[in-house]
């Protein structure tokens, strides 16, 4: 029988080790372990063993997501064998990813090129390189078509950058490249909006370009000279190299741009080009050219991003803040109204303000410049412009300077009236859940077809739908039974008067559908509640409204009460809110007008054609860039220009200047 630690056969005995002895022995196994894998982790770094393994920062193929690096190893005596093809392949791609940009005498070369070179042993120094230049996608790049510019209206180009792209024969590559643009182009709409349709139109030439070209040298020969240098035999490229280093970082600390160079800052860089070309020729370790390259390649890539969320946030302050000559025309307008006569001056046109007889449009706006174009180019196309009345709802910021501005100025026989909505608020609605005046909101949305639910299908469209403050119209107007609404950002082009007459066939709202967006890609914003999937959204902008419909159908109710379902803390939720809250309000009530009579998206689309502006009745500015803000689209800036108010004393004062 066998026994553990009892006594055996011939009275022989096993007596355990103490319990004290044990842990000691364990104790002494973990320090030795501990010693020994200290001593081993120093050495896996100092022989760059930890850039063996994968890294996800560069991606050298485009269709892959991330690169990989192989451990080569001689045979025999574990000596460093001549970098495999790959590896060379893989480095080169980085370098000419660094080449000067706008290099038309580069010595760069494509890795298949340096590759069959090496193995013949002939010098890549000794080809001529194609040429591939990428140039940013401007507004002469671009396939115009009808409709918003998104990507699939951008001819393919290679995305633009600050390198020579690599020449080569393989067309998939090409493509992939092309592909990549489109993705870098569709994520930038989809994280800033109109911001990267305006950058790519408002690209300049670069007045540093050669200085970028000698900063791009200067990464490349240093990510090659510290391989050089351990070198044996290569004592005169080493001194060369670093002669030239000096002196291209004497230039740049002289230089901010190209003006600022000496003469012979050709000489500098044909020189380092050919040290640069003499340095690849050898026979060095790649990944340390790799590890340096990724080095800059993250910085650029970080400053890159910086740079675009920087500009991404002034252009979005420009487009939302008022500028301060704006803000001054205000200010001035509101002493004088005061100060002047005009102000103790009855409505000489009382009686025509709830006439059912003449044409009523009613305006949310507190913009004074914006709203007067409106006005005027509305009532200069129109045959009867003494029929016209035009209510302007305001908040008690504007409402003393607009009322002295229209006192000033009078467009043709057009009767404007003025309203306060604070004083309306107060007086009619008592304690409603109204913080501010409320005009038209703007919706930038970005969706894809659900037969390509693909990123590079992406599609950013600019949806305008009532504001809150609309739906208190029929309180307002409780002697009118239709009205049409324009929004300040409307320019009228000819005689709409016809559509006062429109029949709406039992409709509440008459307004031009939108159908680049229908309501089952909106389900996240919409909910469950029920409405047909493939309905096409609205557009505020030119509305026709019939007021007894309205009272009929309880609109405003259905509002309120979609309002009390969704969630709104704070304002920015309460304005989004807005969004689901009109489209199901309208959901069957909205009569669809000609799609010829407005032509939307001229505060976004640079691609719509000048023959269809000319055909249609109304221009909608719907967008970021407004035609009065610096940022607005210049080739449409003209016709709002056009009915703009001339010789105005208080503009040349502030210096309002759209």
């Amino acid at each position: 029988m066998k026994g553990y630690g009892s006594a055996g056969a011939g009275g022989g005995s096993v007596v355990a080790p103490p319990a004290s002895k044990r842990r000691w022995k364990g104790q002494a196994a973990a320090v030795l372990a501990l010693v020994v894998f200290s001593l081993l982790v120093p050495l896996a770094f100092l022989l760059g063993l930890h850039n063996r393994f994968p890294s996800g920062y560069l991606v050298d193929d485009r269709s892959q997501q991330e690169t990989t690096f192989d451990n080569y190893h001689n045979a025999d005596g574990g000596q460093d064998q001549t970098p495999s093809e790959d590896d060379q392949r893989r480095v080169l791609n980085i370098m000419n990813r660094f080449a000067p940009p706008f290099q038309k005498d580069s010595n760069s070369v494509s890795p298949d090129e340096y590759m069959r070179i090496n193995n013949t042993g002939s010098s890549p120094s000794t080809l001529q390189p194609k040429d591939h230049i990428s140039q940013p996608i401007t507004k002469d790049d671009a396939s115009i078509t009808k409709g918003p510019l998104t990507e699939n209206n951008v001819a393919p180009k290679e995305p633009s950058s600050l390198s020579n792209r690599i020449g080569g024969e393989d067309g998939k590559k090409n493509r992939d490249k092309a592909s990549n643009a489109y993705e870098t182009e569709s994520s930038c709409e989809l994280e800033f909006g109109s911001y990267c349709l305006w950058s790519r139109e408002h690209r300049e030439v670069m007045k540093d370009s050669v200085v970028k070209r000698l900063k791009d040298q200067l990464f490349v020969a240093r990510a090659y000279y510290p391989s050089i240098a351990k070198l044996q035999g290569q004592e005169n490229l080493t001194r060369e190299l670093k002669l030239k280093i000096q002196d291209h970082e004497r230039m740049l600390s002289e230089a901010v741009s190209d003006p600022d160079l000496p003469p012979f800052v050709g000489k500098n860089i044909k020189r380092l080009d050919e040290a640069i070309a003499k340095a690849k020729s050898c026979t060095v370790d790649c990944n340390n050219v790799d590890r340096k390259l990724r080095q800059i390649l993250d910085l650029t890539e970080d400053e890159t991003h910086f740079h675009m969320k920087q500009s991404a946030f002034l252009y979005q302050l420009g487009v939302q803040t008022m500028s301060k000559s704006f803000h001054c025309l205000s200010m001035r307008l509101t002493v004088e109204y005061f100060k002047s006569p005009l102000s103790d001056m009855e409505h000489p046109f009382a009686h025509k303000i709830d006439s059912p007889n003449l044409q009523h449009y009613v305006i949310f706006s507190r913009n004074i410049l914006a709203l007067s174009v409106t006005i005027n180019s509305t009532a200069m196309n129109s045959e009867e412009s003494d029929t016209i009345v035009f209510h302007v709802i305001t908040d008690k910021e504007n409402f003393y300077s607009m009322k002295h501005w229209f006192a000033r100025n009078s467009y043709r026989k057009a009767t404007i009236h003025i309203l306060n909505f604070d004083e309306l608020k107060a007086n009619l609605f008592g304690n409603l859940d109204l913080a501010e005046l409320s005009v038209s909101e703007e919706f930038r949305l970005s969706s894809h077809t659900i037969a390509q639910p693909s990123p590079l299908q992406m599609r950013t469209k600019y949806l305008s739908v009532f504001g809150h403050s609309h739906f208190l119209l029929p309180d307002i107007f409780k002697n009118l039974k239709k009205v049409i609404l324009l929004d300040d950002d409307v320019v009228v082009l000819k005689d709409i008067s016809f559509l006062w007459n429109l029949d709406l066939g039992g409709k509440v709202n008459g307004a031009t559908q939108f159908c680049g967006v229908k309501l089952g890609q909106l389900k996240p914003y919409l909910g469950t509640i029920g409405y047909e999937s493939n309905s096409c959204a609205w557009m505020s902008g030119l509305n026709i409204v019939d007021l007894e419909k309205w009272r009929e159908h309880d609109i405003t109710g259905i509002y309120r009460r979609f309002l009390h379902q969704l969630q709104h803390k704070n304002e920015a939720e309460w304005r989004a809110a807005t969004l689901p809250a009109s489209l199901l309000s309208f959901h069957g009530q909205i009569f669809a007008l000609d799609d010829v009579l407005v032509q939307q998206g001229l505060g976004h689309d640079y691609g719509v054609p000048e023959d269809t502006i000319e055909n249609v009745v109304a221009l909608h500015y719907n967008g970021n860039m407004k035609p009065w803000l610096d940022l607005g689209i210049p080739k449409y800036k003209k016709y709002w220009k056009k009915y703009l108010t001339q010789e105005e004393r208080f503009m040349e004062e502030c210096n309002v200047n759209p």
